[in-house]
């Protein structure tokens, strides 16, 4: 496991483009598209940063830079990169349209990159684990994840979300009408009822 090398950055808000935004490849996607700082909270200029990978100019050197990159396409529209990320054992679950109504209905707030696991020159492998943040209609959102990704044909592709079973088991509490004092606490705290919240 990797020493946490990430940073908290305070970023803009990054909006994705709506429909109107340039064609890729004309003069003016172009100029929009290396200015400014990458939203992936790296403090390097996109253009420097996550748009040559996203351009297919540049393969990600790593699962975090392919995190990295994955969240400056959701900030800024990029649903091609999205969908071309994705390992081809997984593509099949993309769904395009919902991709780009939470790219574009969105926005990004910062990437913080928590911790990582394997992902070097001679795994096949790698975790990532992240919160991106995002306002959507109104409401600020922490995604947290831990992801897997994998290399296709050389090249690092995001790959699945990791589900972590190790948790606790939350079960639900439906308390009687009447708690008794020696009655399990209907908090489910697991503590008898008289030492927990009578």
């Amino acid at each position: 496991m990797d020493a946490d090398t990430s940073t908290t950055d305070a970023v803009e808000p990054v909006t994705a483009p709506d429909a109107d935004a340039p064609a890729p490849g004309s003069a003016d996607a172009e100029t929009a598209r290396g200015t400014g700082t990458c939203p992936c909270g790296s403090g390097a200029a996109r253009a420097a940063c996550c748009q040559p990978i996203i351009d297919g100019d540049t393969d990600a050197e790593s699962p975090e830079a392919l995190m990295r990159s994955r969240y400056t396409a959701f900030a800024i529209g990029a649903i091609d990169w999205l969908v071309d990320s994705q390992h081809p054992d997984t593509r099949d679950t993309v769904d395009r349209d919902s991709i780009e109504r939470w790219s574009r209905g969105s926005d990004w707030l910062g990437l913080e990159i928590h911790d990582t696991e394997d992902g070097g020159p001679g795994d096949e492998g790698g975790v990532v684990e992240f919160t991106a943040r995002y306002r959507q209609e109104g409401t600020v959102v922490e995604h947290h994840e831990r992801s897997w990704f994998a290399r296709h044909e050389g090249a690092w592709r995001f790959h699945s979300v990791l589900v972590d079973d190790d948790g606790p088991e939350l079960v639900p509490v439906t308390p009687a009408s009447t708690v008794g004092r020696n009655d399990p606490c209907p908090c489910g705290s697991g503590k008898k009822y008289k030492r927990c919240c009578a």
